[in-house]
């Protein structure tokens, strides 16, 4: 098990942490198996998407927005509700394979930290599980 801490900068924005998740399953040994990443946190994501053209995740936040905008009557009264929806759309974990060391990911497949809440500094957990 490995933990990353992810800085973020703006209440919302997703940050690659592909590099990040590809450094602790290198240094974790594990040759073939799997890959979990997890979100412990109810105001934040993960997802995998595009890494090619930014413009993609530019979208994303922008239909996220569309669908949970701002000024719904939300019950719970600390500002933040739609954070908490947005971490229920995006999922909060991956699980992803690993083969000769390495994660499998598409040609343009990214992993990235979703955050709705920020700024703030965040806990990624990566599991790693060992084909026996």
């Amino acid at each position: 098990m490995a933990e990353l801490t992810v800085a973020t900068h703006q209440r919302e924005e997703w940050v690659n942490v592909t590099g990040a998740v590809q450094d602790a399953v290198a240094a974790s040994g594990v040759r073939e198996g799997l890959c979990v990443v997890t979100v412990p946190h109810t105001t934040a994501g993960l997802a995998l998407q595009e890494n090619a053209d930014l413009d993609v995740v530019s979208d994303c936040l922008m239909a996220l927005d569309r669908m949970v905008p701002a000024g719904l009557p939300f019950h719970h009264s600390e500002g933040n509700s739609t954070a908490h929806v947005k971490s229920v759309l995006t999922g909060v974990s991956a699980t992803l394979p690993v083969q000769d060391g390495r994660l499998v990911l598409g040609t343009w497949q990214a992993i990235y930290f979703c955050e709705y809440d920020g700024p703030r500094r965040r806990r990624l957990r990566i599991d790693l599980v060992s084909r026996i």
